[in-house]
């Protein structure tokens, strides 16, 4: 049990920073690889959120829900290249890329695939992977009207086996995660489906080294 009670410890402390320190966020304009990022749904005002609570039905996978809380760090994603693929650290993520969105508490993937949500029916998302680890079904595309992914500006998240866009339905959870948010993949860009980073850790490039960008919770 230590060991968990350590890495508690840790991300308590993380998510302390990032509550407190804050700077100019004239260099860190761009959300790059190797960031770790709050997503805030532009239509709900929910942070993109995962725990080790599993669906009822459906796959049966890590559930990912949107919540209201700002401060929970169950709610921390580390943004990173498709699996099998690397970017480099503080490089700016282009419109059209690929990504994959790695949940910092479980170190499992945002994931999807074709089985129906537990509240509204449309597709499933859930977090799948073993430490980083997972498969085809991680991978999103950055859809965005700029040439890179800006911070304040709102973006949609398009599965690339499916097709299906990462939103929100609207409805909410009973026990045991009262209150939290259905997070669902729609057939099309429709209202629940854009995102904006709220707040994270930005890795920063300077002159070949790389520095670190907190934005206040």
């Amino acid at each position: 049990m230590k060991p968990k009670l350590e890495l508690n410890h840790v991300l308590i402390a993380f998510n302390f920073l990032l509550n407190f320190v804050s700077i100019d966020g004239a260099k860190t304009h761009h959300v790059t690889c190797g960031s770790i990022v709050k997503l805030l749904n532009s239509d709900y005002g929910s942070r993109l959120h995962s725990h080790d609570v599993k669906y009822g039905s459906g796959s049966g996978q890590q559930s990912v829900t949107g919540i209201e809380i700002q401060e929970d760090v169950g709610s921390h994603w580390s943004i990173k290249a498709p699996t099998g693929k690397f970017c480099n650290r503080g490089e700016a993520i282009k419109c059209g890329d690929t990504i994959r969105l790695e949940h910092l508490t479980t170190k499992k993937n945002l994931h999807s695939h074709m089985f129906s949500s537990p509240l509204s029916g449309e597709q499933e998302v859930s977090c799948y992977g073993v430490d980083g680890l997972g498969d085809t079904g991680d991978h999103w595309e950055v859809v965005c009207s700029s040439d890179s992914w800006l911070r304040d500006s709102p973006v949609r998240f398009r599965h690339i086996d499916t097709g299906v866009y990462l939103g929100l339905s609207g409805r909410s959870f009973g026990r045991p995660i009262s209150g939290q948010m259905e997070v669902v993949g729609f057939n099309n860009p429709q209202h629940g489906s854009r995102w904006t980073t709220a707040e994270g850790l930005f890795v920063v490039p300077q002159e070949k080294e790389t520095e670190y960008a907190h934005t206040e919770l």
